[in-house]
């Protein structure tokens, strides 16, 4: 983590612990000649415009007063989607029994791709149910070696 998404997680928390709002992620990244601060916020019954209008201005404030980024930048507050990603082990938690799809550092099985659903975590491995064909397989992936993984949308 940065140090500027540390600091911006540290203004960030009592901010959403008033609203009852948990924080997924922050992102701070340059595209092109911008910088932008990304914060993705949700809650069980998912966030509305409202609120990430809210902790935008909340968090502008406590910006503008710490002044912790030197230049311009954007910021972004918004759900994290349908597609959000799993970073902490609630979210892998919360996500066991629905469709995920995870990418690893190194083969397994001699893929670094699975989506399926998610069966288990214990906090060492996930067990994900993918399909192959015609037939279903359990695949262990240990946790340590997921790049990335978001929950995924299936029609």
């Amino acid at each position: 983590m940065s140090k500027v998404t540390e600091v911006v997680e540290d203004l960030l928390t009592p901010i959403l612990s008033n609203l009852d709002l948990e924080l997924v992620d922050i992102e701070y990244v340059k595209e092109g000649k911008n910088w932008f601060l990304r914060i993705y916020i949700d809650k069980d019954s998912g966030v509305d415009i409202e609120e990430c209008g809210l902790v935008s201005e909340r968090l502008s404030e406590k910006l503008d007063e710490l002044d912790p980024i030197p230049h311009n930048y954007f910021l972004e507050v918004s759900s994290p989607g349908a597609e959000r990603p799993l970073k902490k082990e609630k979210d892998y938690q919360k996500a066991i029994g629905k469709n995920v799809f995870i990418k690893t550092y190194e083969p397994i099985d001699d893929e670094k791709t699975f989506e399926g659903t998610l069966k288990a975590f214990d906090g060492e491995s996930v067990t994900i149910e993918v399909k192959i064909k015609t037939r279903k397989k359990e695949i262990i992936v240990p946790f340590d070696k997921i790049a990335s993984a978001r929950l995924a949308v299936t029609f």
